[in-house]
């Protein structure tokens, strides 16, 4: 009877560890993705201003399409985020 609540109580202990050590990986996370969402929101701002420009010269073409792509990886990235999020959140929840 001692080991079974031995093994329980070691059991609860381990999943409350998981538990801060997820919490703490989510915060992270959403910490990366408000950085990520700020970080394209300026891209796109920088995007649309160098649209906005008529003809621009070729140096601002490749900086546009620079700009595009990284606008682009941004975006990427933030949706993997955002899905590690929901994943992480999920178990959270089925804890």
């Amino acid at each position: 009877m001692e080991d079974s609540f031995k093994l329980l109580e070691d059991r609860i202990h381990r999943a409350a560890e998981r538990l801060k050590a997820l919490s703490a990986e989510v915060q992270a996370l959403r910490g990366e993705l408000a950085q990520a969402k700020s970080r394209a929101e300026k891209a796109e701002q920088a995007l649309a201003a160098a649209a906005e420009r008529e003809g621009a010269g070729a140096g601002e073409k490749r900086k546009a399409e620079a700009l595009a792509r990284e606008l682009s990886t941004l975006k990427r990235e933030r949706e993997e985020i955002r899905d590690r999020i929901e994943k992480l959140v999920g178990l959270l929840e089925s804890l």
